[in-house]
């Protein structure tokens, strides 16, 4: 008698591009939670600034959550990638930091390498 308890039951996965947009959401959050805890940092505790940016790290999580439930991890984890672009934009904006070759390479790596990820699962 073949043990069934040891075969994992075949599951369908779900092409919706909802747990995509979900990701993106979640760059998002957490591009802003670091901006908002960079603000914070510098302020006497307890401050708004780093109380918001706790928040919005327990949405990002919570949209993660939401996303990771119906989509592929391999697919939507590294468009987590994108919060990196997110925040040296915001960085640029609100700190006032400067962006050099080296940041804009690898801006473009990271948003090459999820389009490309993006166009390879499309073809499914």
């Amino acid at each position: 008698m073949p043990d069934t308890a040891a075969v994992a039951p075949e599951r369908d996965i779900k092409h919706s591009r909802k747990p995509v947009y979900l990701v993106l959401g979640c760059t998002v959050f957490a591009a802003a939670a670091q901006v908002m805890m960079k603000f914070g940092a510098g302020h006497p505790m307890p401050n708004w600034p780093l109380l918001i940016g706790y928040s919005l790290h327990a949405c990002n999580a919570l949209l993660l959550i939401l996303a990771l439930r119906d989509g592929e991890l391999s697919m939507l984890y590294p468009i987590i990638a994108l919060t990196y672009v997110w925040v040296n934009i915001l960085s640029m904006y609100f700190f006032g930091d400067h962006m050099n070759f080296w940041k804009g390479l690898g801006i473009a790596l990271v948003i090459g390498g999820v389009a490309l990820l993006g166009r390879a699962s499309s073809r499914r």
